[in-house]
């Protein structure tokens, strides 16, 4: 009985890291967003813990705007006589899409990294109200 929870203890800690696609119930989450609505725009402020401004990438397609966050680590470790005594390496990538609607353009987005968190700014479709005009023809 104490082996089995030693290997299933072993295996929760794996898969409990980030980005590794597997939810546990330990495992951090990943890509939290917070949404505020204006009467303009739309702000997301995404939090990307450990990650660098390179990894992030932004795209805009067909109305969904994707935000995609990729990293990786080699972590080795030597002795004093040169050899490696552990050799850790990590690959992960996340990402979140939203449906921004097809009237928002690439200069329309702004988005800023810092301490972390990614901030967007979207604007809302603004609706014109559809005023009723009269168009004269000219008589000659």
């Amino acid at each position: 009985m104490l082996l089995s929870n030693v290997f299933s203890d072993m295996f929760d800690d794996m898969f409990s890291m980030p980005m590794t696609g597997v939810r546990r119930a330990n495992a951090q989450p990943m890509m939290s967003c917070d949404v505020k609505e204006y009467d303009d725009h739309y702000e997301l402020d995404m939090e990307l813990a450990g990650f660098k401004k390179g990894d992030i990438k932004a795209e805009l397609k067909d109305g969904y705007l994707t935000i995609k966050a990729e990293r990786g680590t080699n972590d080795e470790q030597k002795d004093d006589g040169g050899r490696v005594v552990r050799s850790e390496r990590f690959m992960g990538t996340c990402q979140r899409t939203f449906y921004v609607g097809d009237h928002v353009k690439r200069e329309d987005v702004s988005a800023a990294f810092e301490d972390g968190v990614l901030k967007l700014s979207i604007p809302k479709k603004v609706e014109r109200p559809q005023v009723d005009e009269t168009h004269y023809i000219d008589i000659q």
